[in-house]
């Protein structure tokens, strides 16, 4: 087993690429940390890993919100005893559709999730896994930050965010042995589909965005935990500052 003895935080990890992060790394002997927004969820996921024969607890917490990672980690502390991987899940978007009718509520709900919330992941866990010699961040991005779509201008632009920090916390982390890489998946089947396209999900809508791919399907949580769970394995040790693009080649 790949991750046998670690601990991982997977934030959104109560559905969709969280879900399958979750469950895979469990299924690779991690402990695993469900946090989600939505506390039902994140139970239905550690509960489902239980019965698998893995341990799990859920945390439901904002990642937006500093007090909310402080009990999380804490939470974790408590029931596993330390934690090598977090896993920076979480994110959200506003419908695809012209940047003019993007709201500011929409925007910083965007910015406060995708960006805010690794701010606060790092905030909480740096200190921590600097005491205890090093540690692991996988950092969820999107595709829309390498070759953004029209629609997305600042869902775009907050993933974008992501694959810089990623990189420039890579670099200053390092001496820390603190690794730092991020995964850049390309529209998924999860709850966001109609969000991102910006239509309803039809068979002849979802033709039209598979033409710009040419594996010619989305991707799946199993294809963004497989990833990631490389990137937080031993097997990377010497692997920072990358971001692994799981696109079917939209990126090319």
């Amino acid at each position: 087993m790949r991750l046998q003895g670690k601990t991982a935080i997977v934030t959104g990890g109560g559905s969709g690429f969280g879900e399958g992060i979750a469950k895979t790394f469990a299924r690779e002997g991690a402990n695993v940390v469900v946090n989600d927004l939505n506390g039902a969820a994140a139970e239905r996921v550690a509960s489902e890993i239980a019965l698998g024969g893995a341990r799990a607890i859920a945390v439901a917490g904002d990642v937006t919100q500093r007090a909310d990672w402080e009990a999380l980690r804490q939470a974790a502390l408590e029931d596993f005893g330390s934690v090598q991987i977090v896993v920076n899940n979480a994110g959200t978007t506003h419908r695809n559709k012209p940047v003019l009718e993007v709201a500011e509520a929409e925007f910083d709900r965007v910015f406060a999730v995708n960006v805010k919330g690794i701010y606060w992941s790092v905030q909480a866990f740096v200190p921590y896994f600097r005491q205890q010699g090093g540690g692991v961040f996988v950092n969820i991005a999107s595709t829309a930050g390498v070759r953004p779509r029209p629609g997305l201008v600042w869902y775009n632009g907050s993933k974008g965010a992501v694959i810089v920090a990623s990189k420039a916390l890579a670099a200053e982390l390092g001496p820390d042995r603190i690794r730092v890489n991020c995964v850049n998946p390309v529209m998924g089947e999860t709850a966001l589909l109609t969000e991102f396209m910006g239509v309803d999900d039809t068979p002849e809508n979802r033709r039209r965005f598979l033409a710009g791919i040419p594996l010619g399907r989305f991707s799946t949580p199993q294809d963004v935990a497989n990833a990631s769970l490389f990137l937080a394995s031993d097997e990377a040790e010497f692997v920072t500052g990358v971001c692994l693009e799981v696109d079917g080649g939209r990126c090319v």
